[in-house]
């Protein structure tokens, strides 16, 4: 039987009634519903009916086809580790605010529903990084991120002191609230609000990001995905934390060594439609495009 695992926000009443109104049109379907542990007694009380539960860990997704996502992006991040060292991918029905890794509005859910149904979506794969931290020379961290993997000051009223090198080489020193190594896929999160570039999803590239740093020279850096990213933290009073996709941390004392490499498990994300990222762009921030002719109307007036 074909299976479908949906993961939800149940902190909002409307994530979980939307979330049994679309398993009951699945299973109408001949379609069966999963569910996570720690959300089946919620959605239960919302309505749904003997779903079938896995543990909520990475590796959950195992065997089914698809994961829905009802929520925001924290929950399709979420979904992304619930999903990790499967295939399955995930398809975001967005009940947030900006919701940019969503594929569909909740007015959309019908179509979300003929897409699972018919199979008719397709699967693109989003780069990823893996992250290491090493303290006198131990590993003493791993982990990866979606988005973006961010160092940053632990305490509030001091400087984090570092060094940030690219490909084994030092670029600068600075003293700052912090640096965002990000993915083209975060560029439109944590990195787009530290100043960083917007950057086409398809576009493999690793990007460094510094969080308001002291320094002549800060600028955002966009390099190879091959390349290797790292930050040592060298002020004597200086410690950090390391956070990926602001959900898994690790501490960083003085001394730390964060390494931030093109990760060997892609995240694959669902899309119902074919979409451009000009258009997410226009849409999901409101952007002004009054006066646009377009290329066709354009060409209209030229031959007039």
């Amino acid at each position: 039987m074909r299976k479908v695992l949906l993961i939800v926000h149940i902190a909002r009443d409307e994530a979980s009634k939307v979330a049994v109104a679309f398993a009951a049109d699945l299973r109408a379907e001949g379609v069966e519903v999963c569910v996570l542990d720690a959300e089946a007694e919620t959605l239960q009380a919302a309505g749904l009916e003997s779903p079938g539960v896995v543990e909520a860990a990475p590796g959950a997704a195992d065997g089914c086809e698809l994961a829905v996502v009802f929520g925001g992006d924290g929950t399709i991040l979420r979904a992304a580790e619930m999903c990790r060292g499967t295939s399955t991918p995930v398809l975001g029905v967005n009940l947030g605010h900006v919701g940019f890794l969503a594929e569909a509005d909740v007015e959309d859910l019908h179509d979300v529903v003929r897409g699972v149904v018919d199979g008719s979506y397709t699967v693109e794969e989003r780069l990823t990084v893996d992250v290491s931290v090493t303290v006198a020379g131990q590993i003493v961290a791993t982990n990866w991120a979606l988005n973006e993997a961010s160092v940053e000051k632990a305490a509030r009223e001091r400087m984090l002191e570092i060094v940030v090198e690219i490909d084994d080489r030092p670029v600068s020193r600075w003293g700052c609230d912090g640096v965002v190594c990000a993915t083209p896929t975060g560029s439109t999160a944590y990195n787009f609000s530290a100043g960083g570039p917007i950057v086409w999803p398809e576009v493999s590239a690793l990007l460094m990001v510094p969080i308001s740093a002291h320094a002549l020279f800060a600028r955002p850096l966009v390099v190879s995905p091959d390349s290797t990213l790292a930050i040592e933290i060298v002020g004597e009073l200086s410690t950090g934390v390391l956070w990926c996709d602001g959900r898994r941390a690790a501490e960083l004392p003085v001394g730390a060594r964060v390494e931030v490499v093109k990760g060997r498990t892609p995240v694959r994300l669902a899309r119902i439609r074919p979409a451009s990222f000009a258009d997410r762009l226009v849409r999901k921030f409101d952007l002004p495009v009054t006066g646009w002719r377009g290329a066709a109307e354009r060409r209209r007036g030229d031959d007039g």
